[in-house]
């Protein structure tokens, strides 16, 4: 039980509703995929709302019977009464940040950039803060503040009233003068979509794991490589590229050679790293005939342009599929492996590569 995490959940109600309503087909906002989501991450201490409630008046039977806290905010006019909702949920957040230490994460539900501040006060204060608003009305300026972000229409129970992606976001309904062309046949882009998005995500893991076994020199855990992959993008989930876990993610990328896995300190979570062999030798290979071939048998060859030289022998090639954040690195990985030289040479104003004799 010390190890759970306790939550505190604090809703900008007429942000999430009118989110909804407006970007969301005109669907009602339900609360329980949000609380659903958070119960998988610790334990919801503290709930509490805050809106004008005389306009959301059947909302709060649903939030009532989710033993939600309903804090009223007298009716005023336009952005005043707004403003007076923003300004007292940031204070009771940052009281109750400072009155209860047991409280180690904050969600804060809302796609308004004016919460931004609270965000970053939060985590000054060493607590997490999980942010929750729906995709279309949320702020550019929001999901980077927050450890993690959870955009509301691609939670698991809501139901958009719209042909949905395989993502989760609403198509574009056709207009009158395209219905007539309904009965055709449309481009299949989904096969190659997921495809692109897992190598996408190959060259994230892969880059992840590389700078952690570079700054930290030791092992790398599941639980330690998803907590940084979120610091990098608080909207990553792996349910958005089909997977239901983490560690099903880290399966798969394991059988396409992307990463290792082994037994880790605790159980279900196992230890990650970069293969040695494998698919970075085969890619040194590739590299060193490349340069024999561009370089007609003698001579050196300039490192720019190479990429996609090898690209033509291999069109899938990707230095950061290896771990590598450039191609200079990967080159510079090649020649301390002695499949190249590697050198810079200032008359080119660039690095030559040469095979060795």
């Amino acid at each position: 039980m010390d190890q759970e995490e306790r939550i505190a959940l604090f809703l900008d109600y007429e942000n999430l509703a009118l989110g909804a309503r407006d970007n969301l087909g005109g669907m009602a906002f339900d609360l329980r995929p949000i609380a659903d989501a958070l119960a998988e991450r610790g334990r919801v201490v503290v709930r509490r709302a805050y809106a004008d409630w005389s306009f959301f008046d059947e909302d709060r039977r649903m939030l009532t019977r989710s033993h939600v806290e309903l804090i009223e905010m007298p009716q005023r006019m336009g952005t005043s009464r707004k403003n007076a909702a923003d300004i007292k949920m940031a204070v009771d957040a940052l009281v109750l940040a400072f009155e209860r230490e047991y409280i180690s994460t904050f969600a804060i539900c809302t796609g308004d950039s004016d919460f931004t501040p609270l965000v970053h006060k939060l985590r000054e204060l060493n607590k997490r803060v999980i942010g929750v608003g729906v995709e279309k009305s949320t702020s550019a300026l929001l999901p980077p503040a927050c450890d993690e972000f959870l955009y509301y229409d691609r939670l698991e129970g809501v139901d958009i009233p719209s042909t949905r992606t395989r993502r989760g976001r609403p198509t574009r309904t056709a207009a009158p003068d395209e219905q007539h062309l309904e009965h055709e046949p449309e481009p299949q882009p989904a096969a190659e979509e997921p495809a692109h998005d897992v190598d996408t995500l190959a060259v994230l893991v892969a880059q992840t794991v590389a700078g952690l076994q570079g700054s930290s020199g030791g092992a790398v855990t599941a639980s330690t490589l998803k907590r940084t992959v979120l610091r990098k993008d608080p909207t990553f989930t792996e349910s958005d590229y089909g997977f239901r876990t983490f560690g099903e993610l880290l399966r798969h990328l394991a059988e396409r050679n992307v990463v290792e896995l082994a037994e880790g300190p605790a159980k279900g979570d196992p230890e990650v790293t970069l293969p040695e062999h494998g698919d970075r030798e085969e890619a040194f290979s590739l590299l060193r005939s490349v340069v024999v071939d561009a370089a007609g048998g003698h001579g050196a060859v300039a490192l720019s342009g190479l990429k996609n030289q090898l690209r033509r022998v291999q069109p899938d090639f990707s230095e950061k599929k290896l771990g590598y954040r450039s191609f200079l690195q990967f080159c510079r990985a090649a020649a301390t492996n002695g499949a190249v030289d590697l050198r810079w040479d200032p008359e080119a104003d660039d690095y030559l590569l040469t095979v060795p004799s």
